[in-house]
């Protein structure tokens, strides 16, 4: 049986590289350009003008994979949101698997945009392959 818990993961991965005597510090990918990712899935990066809804995420922790649903808000278009992560996603390793939908490494990811009044909602749903 599926144990569902919440799951909060620090929103900034750094690591302090040396080198050459000077100290250089790297961030994964697009964090550096957005300030942060999904809370729920440590990978997935928050576009520019999107944050994440607090506590609307959900974790499942099943033998198969888990399943995470986590929610973001802004007052962006759809296409742009559409766009970051068509460029974005694939520099993660993400392969296009339809309008929306993403897989890696026996994972789904998809983006849905539940009907709403005025600022945009953003549904990241991962699920096992």
């Amino acid at each position: 049986m599926p144990i569902a818990r919440r799951r909060f993961l620090p929103a900034a991965l750094a690591a302090a590289l040396v080198f050459s005597g000077a100290l250089i510090v790297a961030t994964a990918g697009p964090r550096a350009q957005n300030g942060g990712f999904v809370k729920e899935v440590a990978d997935l990066p928050l576009m520019p003008g999107l944050r994440e809804i607090k506590d609307a995420g959900v974790v499942f922790d099943k033998p198969d994979g888990r399943i995470v649903e986590a929610y973001a808000q802004g007052e962006v278009a759809r296409a742009e949101v559409l766009s970051f992560y068509d460029e974005t996603l694939p520099q993660l390793g993400w392969r296009k698997a339809g309008a929306a939908r993403f897989r890696r490494e026996g994972e789904n990811l998809s983006l849905d945009f539940p009907d709403g009044s005025g600022i945009l909602v953003v549904r990241f749903t991962l699920t096992p392959e």
